[in-house]
């Protein structure tokens, strides 16, 4: 399950103990990209034969690259580019992407990743979002409700405004931020951006807590660490210490058992926060903690029930007459 995160200050690292950079996932829709475009250029006179072949050229690899055909499309090879570059070249290939097409929201968007100003990634950001919903056109936005994500096309343009909803929140336009987030889980509520966790710890340091037990019911097969706290501390916000909260929090004990260790500081957040995460371990732990410890400070005694439930069943796992 990939999910993007902010990272924490970075301390010293040696070159033995740097991973190496993991493909940026975007350039997994060039692919898709290229294929589509393929399939386009063909005439095939029945299903049958679209995918005969399909799995002719996915047999063969990575398919061959089909000409763009608008300069969009051009610009956004660019921009696949781009995403294998770093530093200057980044943002110098971003901007000849632009200068290709200006409705390149991709663009706009590795633009905004790369600046290090707040307000400058913001306007970045509602650029980027103005190129979208310019390329997509009002027709995507009336009868593609509910499934945009499966258009490709549309991908950058949810990539620009959650983009622009996290650095909104950062500059405190919090409302703002969680209307954006909010109108993304309309226009996807499969939510492959996974867009749902961050609004999750909004809505519950912002205090709207209605639309947090909506947001809540909306996913109810969610098994993630995510929906496991925040509705054990949902619970502890509304109603307090009380054994139907504690049994909350132990169901979010047993979803993902690391997240008290994070949460309490006996094991400190590594300095970079993973990019894959699994349901049930530590990563999901650590990805957690970083998005949803600032609901668990601002909510009074909060950490402070976490502590005494996490004591009690310490004492219950220690035998008579000694420690573990």
């Amino acid at each position: 399950m990939p999910r993007k995160k902010k990272e924490p200050p970075r301390g010293r690292e040696t070159a033995s103990s740097t991973p190496p950079p993991l493909p940026d996932r975007r350039l997994m829709e060039r692919t898709l990209a290229r294929i589509g475009r393929l399939l386009e250029s063909q005439e095939f006179a029945s299903v049958e034969e679209a995918n005969a072949y399909l799995e002719q050229i996915m047999a063969a690899g990575e398919p061959p690259a089909a000409e763009p055909a608008t300069p969009l499309e051009q610009a956004q090879e660019i921009v696949y580019e781009a995403l294998e570059a770093t530093g200057r070249r980044r943002t110098a290939l971003a901007r000849k992407a632009l200068a290709v097409s200006p409705d390149c929201a991709d663009a706009y968007v590795i633009l905004a990743e790369q600046s290090r100003d707040p307000q400058e990634a913001r306007r970045l950001y509602e650029e980027g979002v103005r190129a979208g919903e310019r390329a997509l056109g009002p027709s995507v936005f009336e009868h593609e409700v509910g499934h945009f994500w499966s258009i490709i096309e549309t991908r950058p343009y949810m990539r620009a405004r959650a983009g622009l909803a996290e650095v909104l929140w950062y500059l405190d336009e919090r409302d703002a931020a969680i209307a954006h987030l909010t109108d993304l889980l309309r226009l996807n509520p499969g939510d492959n951006q996974g867009v749902r966790y961050t609004l999750a710890n909004w809505l519950l340091i912002a205090e709207r807590l209605a639309e947090l037990e909506h947001l809540l019911a909306t996913y109810p097969d969610d098994y993630s660490a995510t929906w496991a706290y925040t509705r054990a501390l949902l619970a502890f916000r509304k109603d307090g210490p009380g054994p139907e909260t504690v049994a909350r929090l132990h169901a979010a004990f047993e979803t993902n058992p690391f997240v008290p260790l994070y949460l309490l500081g006996a094991k400190r957040l590594p300095r970079q926060l993973p990019a894959y995460i699994g349901i049930g371990d530590e990563n999901e732990a650590v990805a957690y903690v970083a998005d949803s410890a600032e609901a668990w400070v601002r909510i009074p005694g909060a950490l402070e029930w976490l502590i005494g439930v996490v004591t009690r069943e310490l004492d219950r796992m220690e035998p008579p007459g000694g420690a573990l």
